[in-house]
């Protein structure tokens, strides 16, 4: 398990970007960040699927040291389910991260917490990293509810999960409050959350997989905001929505968690 926890910086773009789009996008981020950029970050980027073979082709050929994620995909290796994609398709295109359980594909889509959990286990199993997002709602929030939700999404995300697997996973905490409203959670309140969620981790895992696991925050990070927030005990990281979609704001949070 890693040791210690190496800050993960992901863009998430979302359905945006043409794969021409998402090429140039790429190339923008290989000259806004530096050789010092990615020895201290890892550094992530999860353009939609129609993109990936286009990205992959670009971060290959230019020997770009940014990993590829995915957004979504389906729990079985293959099957009858139109439009969907499997893990083991996403392999074969060295996809390295897969965003498992976002906000929206639960809200928007119907994702349950089983769904999250068989996801997670068949990205793992296909020698990917899964992203297990977890947050609350507003009224979840108003009714101080907050660790109560995010505890119950993420252990039943890690059910059945060895304490090897666990630590070697990364969990984001995206307040769905948070996302696109304007509203921002303040850098206590994403420690809080993370640290409850390592406490977790370390409760179902143990201590070492709690130390090693990686906790991101996710939810309107800005150039402005994102050193406040990584500078937070607990942050090991952003999941970043549309400040991820240009390079050099992109390239400005990737240098705040360093």
């Amino acid at each position: 398990m890693p040791d210690p926890r190496r800050p993960l910086v992901s863009g998430n773009w979302k359905m945006h970007l043409t794969h021409f789009d998402a090429i140039r996008l790429v190339q923008q981020l290989s000259y806004a960040l530096t050789k010092d950029d990615y020895a201290a970050v890892d550094v992530a980027v999860h353009p939609p699927f129609t993109a990936l073979r286009s990205v992959q082709t670009v971060l290959d050929a230019d020997d770009i040291p940014i990993g590829l994620g995915a957004q979504h995909c389906h729990w079985e290796t293959s099957g009858a389910f139109t439009g969907e994609v499997s893990p083991a398709m996403l392999a074969k295109l060295d996809v390295r991260y897969v965003i498992v359980g976002h906000s929206e594909r639960r809200a928007l889509f119907g994702q349950t917490d089983e769904d999250v959990a068989r996801t997670a286990r068949a990205v793992k199993a296909a020698g990917m990293v899964p992203l297990v997002c977890v947050g609350e709602t507003l009224e979840e929030r108003e009714a101080g509810r907050t660790e109560e939700r995010v505890t119950s999404q993420a252990r039943a995300a890690l059910e059945g999960m060895s304490a090897e697997e666990v630590g070697a996973l990364v969990l984001a905490y995206e307040p769905v409050w948070a996302i696109g409203t304007g509203r921002n959670a303040t850098a206590e309140d994403a420690s809080s959350v993370c640290g409850v969620l390592r406490g977790l981790v370390g409760e179902l895992a143990g201590a070492d997989a709690a130390a090693s696991v990686r906790i991101q925050y996710g939810g309107s990070v800005k150039p402005s905001n994102a050193a406040e927030l990584l500078g937070a005990p607990d942050v090991d990281g952003a999941l970043v929505g549309g400040a991820s979609l240009e390079a050099d704001d992109f390239g400005r949070i990737v240098r705040a968690a360093v």
